[in-house]
């Protein structure tokens, strides 16, 4: 009954009957179960249907109602190409324009300068130019994920021409929770919420009531920084203005959740040692492509770790039982540094490491580092005395996983932290990456150490 419940939650809609309605030419039947759909189902369905049975949607829905299908469309940006090739060229340039202006620059950002330049000049002037200007600003910018349609009132107006203002915006306007306020010059002087809008008096000014301590994202600013701005304040939208203090734009919480999930998934392939993290549809060639350059680097350090090995040739034919701890110290140097690393790197990205807190944290980790060393050596002492009856084996080895893990310890620490400071993303310093080191390191600390006494291990 629990499994029966679940899929009945998962599927909202029935797919079979609205195909049936499509194949079978029922326009207004479609349309009215159809567009009664939430978005998210919409997009759903016209993402899992063929081309064959789009271009039947495509027929029965106009540019706007399109517009918001493609908008709840769950979809990387580069996926987009192949639904925008589908449709003909007016209906997509149309559909576009019907988008709200962020979504639309999403899309436009993935086509190429030709096309680009014949969808604006199809579209209508305003629409254009919206688009034409946030096209304009760097990817990965405040510019260019704000849209430019909200609300703004003047400072010295009343509540009820206010109130004039928003009933007129409103359709248009992303978010009508947030209505800014702004003087003749169009600066950004103020914030005042629906809630306190509706309440007021109608012959009040809005200066008077007005919050005029606005938190603001300048349109340079990283996206990154501005979706920590947003969690940190809380907010549903956050104002856009450039260095003049003018009002260009907002940027919505909804849009700030795919900025999240974005980075999020940029940092995970780069901590599992991926320059992209590709998805399950991306051909073999263009995976292998994404993940050889890394994979390359590291085979060239490892090559770094034969050479190490090589050197201490000479020990090891003399107690040749010392090569099979050989991968048991390096892996745990490896996941101790690879823990530290994803410590730090998650550190730095909430915010949560600050300047001064940052000896703290290198103290705290190498503190961790000396008590994590200890209790594994002793454990690892105890296994190889009980599975080699040899005490000083044991100790060796004990004391090079101890060395090794305080080692790896600090230094997957220090290293997200230097390439900060050097403005390169910590999370470059991948978990491969830091494993590799930390072998190179591992492996000089345990055969260095058996080198001294190798008369002894004899």
């Amino acid at each position: 009954m629990m499994d029966e419940k679940m899929e009945k939650d998962e599927v909202q809609y029935d797919e079979e009957h609205l195909r049936d309605l499509l194949q079978t030419g029922e326009t207004d039947a479609f349309r009215e179960e159809y567009l009664a759909l939430h978005p998210y189902d919409q997009a759903q369905f016209y993402k899992k249907v063929g081309p064959d049975i789009r271009q039947i949607i495509y027929q029965y829905l106009s540019p706007k109602e399109m517009s918001t299908v493609f908008e709840a469309l769950e979809l990387d940006d580069e996926n987009y190409l192949p639904f925008i090739d589908e449709m003909e060229s007016t209906y997509a340039a149309q559909m576009i324009s019907e988008m709200y202006t962020d979504d639309a620059v999403d899309v436009l950002n993935e086509l190429g300068q030709d096309r680009v330049s014949h969808f604006l000049k199809i579209m209508d002037q305003k629409s254009a130019e919206d688009i034409r200007d946030l096209l304009y600003y760097e990817k990965h910018t405040a510019g260019s994920i704000m849209t430019t349609e909200y609300v703004s009132i003047p400072a010295n107006s009343t509540v009820r021409s206010a109130m004039n203002i928003l009933r007129n915006a409103a359709p248009d306007a992303e978010t009508i929770y947030y209505i800014f306020v702004v003087d003749d010059a169009n600066h950004l002087v103020g914030v005042i919420s629906l809630r306190d809008l509706i309440i007021a008096a109608e012959d009040t000014l809005i200066h008077d009531i007005m919050n005029e301590r606005v938190v603001s994202v300048n349109v340079t600013d990283d996206q990154e920084d501005v979706a920590q701005v947003m969690k940190d304040y809380n907010f549903l939208a956050v104002p856009v203005i450039n260095s003049q203090g003018e009002m260009l734009g907002i940027i919505t919480v909804d849009d700030i959740i795919d900025v999240i999930d974005e980075e999020a998934s940029e940092d995970y392939s780069k901590l599992a040692g991926v320059s992209d993290m590709d998805t399950f549809d991306t051909n073999p060639f263009q995976a292998a492509k994404k993940r050889l350059p890394w994979l390359v680097i590291l085979l060239l350090l490892g090559m770094l770790t034969a050479n190490l090995i090589d050197l201490f040739t000479v020990t090891l034919e003399k107690v040749a039982l010392l090569a099979a701890f050989i991968p048991l110290i390096g892996g745990t140097s490896g996941n101790s540094g690879t823990q530290a690393l994803a410590v730090v790197v998650r550190g730095i990205a909430t915010g949560d490491v600050e300047e001064e807190s940052k000896m703290k944290l290198l103290v705290r980790e190498g503190l961790t580092g000396v008590i994590m060393g200890i209790v594994c050596g002793i454990v690892a002492f105890l296994i190889v005395y009980l599975w080699q009856s040899e005490a000083l084996l044991g100790l060796l080895v004990a004391t090079a996983i101890a060395c090794s893990i305080f080692v790896a310890t600090v230094a997957g620490s220090i290293i997200p932290l230097l390439m900060h400071r050097l403005k390169i993303d910590p999370a470059v310093a991948s978990g491969p990456f830091i494993t590799t080191l930390n072998d190179i390191t591992s492996i000089l600390i345990y055969l260095g150490i058996a080198t001294v006494f190798i008369d002894r291990l004899m």
